[in-house]
């Protein structure tokens, strides 16, 4: 069996010898291995690649017990995450993991999708994938943030993906799911908000649009940032030609961010990430 291994705890001499005697004495071997050690606050990084055959409870016992108190150790069989996809209306993140998903190309199980419209609704069905409709009609965002709760109840799943959905989150809705809610939202924020970003953006003359993707926090659109990326516009784009270039890079962007943390890439450490 293959499983991976992280490992993130206080730095001090010895962390690689001391990990790999036990790996070692667990009849296990590397397949890759990456560290790190963040010199300004002290700590120390690894990921590693193991083949062999162990009890996954006790190995980690074993390795907590030589290593720094504060060690945070994740050790799991590699394998598909389950997630769950939260939408709108807007179609290219969701259709992009949609068609991920139904090739394989995407590294995870989508159970469902819920979502505050029903205008998705006929391109999830496509992919035979279960759509619930949760409106927010005559409801407080308390109200249909419980409703929302209540659905997801229904799912065990390792990470909640936010396709392009409009609606901010309460912090008592982020604390049921600590660093499991993935975002993606445009490089306008904050300088433009509200309707029509790219419209304004144009109108101001910009001349690089991004994306950026991140866990999602109490602080809006401020959460540790996983991946980002950007394009160049120019003046003989307009406002819709630059949205098209807009949704382009924010569907990579959320598709690379995913790989990253359905591969156990992904380090989180207050509001920063380390990446392997």
């Amino acid at each position: 069996m293959n499983y991976i291994l992280k490992i993130d705890c206080f730095d001090e001499k010895g962390l690689i010898l001391r990990v790999s005697e036990i790996v070692f004495k667990n009849g296990l071997n590397y397949v890759s291995t990456s560290e790190f050690v963040d010199h300004e606050n002290e700590r120390f990084y690894m990921r590693a690649v193991m083949v062999g055959d162990i009890n996954v409870s006790e190995f980690k016992n074993t390795l907590s017990a030589f290593l720094p108190r504060d060690a945070g150790i994740f050790c799991e069989e590699i394998r598909k995450k389950d997630i769950i996809v939260l939408a709108t209306k807007e179609n290219h993140c969701l259709g992009d993991l949609l068609i991920k998903h139904s090739s394989k190309e995407l590294n995870a199980n989508i159970l469902g999708v819920v979502a505050n419209h029903d205008t998705l609704k006929p391109l999830v069905e496509k992919f035979d994938i279960p759509f619930t409709l949760i409106s927010a009609e005559n409801l407080s965002r308390e109200e249909h943030e419980l409703a929302v709760l209540n659905e997801l109840k229904k799912y065990k799943f390792d990470y909640m993906v936010l396709a392009k959905y409009m609606r901010i989150l309460s912090p008592n809705f982020v604390a049921n799911y600590p660093k499991k809610i993935i975002n993606i939202h445009h490089s306008f924020l904050p300088a433009f908000i509200g309707a029509n970003p790219y419209k304004q953006a144009h109108e101001r003359g910009v001349k690089i649009i991004g994306a950026t993707a991140h866990f999602v926090t109490n602080d809006l659109d401020e959460g540790p940032i996983i991946t980002q990326d950007v394009v160049r516009v120019n003046h003989e784009m307009g406002w819709k030609d630059m949205q098209k270039a807009g949704r382009n890079v924010e569907k990579t962007v959320l598709s690379n961010a995913l790989d990253l943390v359905f591969d156990e890439r992904v380090f989180v450490h207050g509001n920063k990430t380390v990446i392997f």
